[in-house]
């Protein structure tokens, strides 16, 4: 309408699909360089051994150090990760509820050092990660 103010939308984040698919989700990232998501360890990424298959719990892990780096560095940079070293402590059983704390641990304006650990609903350490990020200018 002529003379109106346009309204400004809000900014919508639509997690990514490979997110969506493994039903994980972000559960703080206010603190910078740190990023806690959630994930349960559904029977659809059990292994025959009746556990959770190690690679879905990669990456649960570089999904979480992934954001750490983006709450670190802003969103003026696209962030590639180079490596990945990834621990598998004890099994995470089907159907428990598993947490991912992830934190940059040192770094620079084109190169950052992530850890990460990813316990389950009873506390227990499932497993431990480490990871380069490679950044660049978006």
């Amino acid at each position: 309408m002529p003379g109106s103010q346009q309204q400004e939308r809000p900014t919508i984040q639509v997690p990514p699909a490979c997110d969506l698919t493994l039903g994980m989700e972000c559960v703080d990232k206010s603190t910078p360089g740190v990023s806690v998501w959630r994930m349960w360890a559904h029977e659809r990424f059990a292994n025959p051994a009746g556990v959770m298959q190690g690679g879905f719990i990669a990456a649960f892990v570089d999904s979480s150090m992934g954001a750490a780096t983006i709450t670190y560095a802003g969103r003026k940079v696209i962030s590639s990760n180079t490596n990945l070293s990834l621990s598998f402590l004890r099994a995470a059983l089907i159907g428990s509820e598993l947490v991912c704390t992830a934190r940059v641990v040192s770094g620079g304006q084109a190169i950052l050092f992530v850890e990460a650990e990813v316990v389950d609903d009873a506390g227990r350490l499932v497993a431990k990660g480490q990871s380069t990020y490679y950044l660049r200018p978006r």
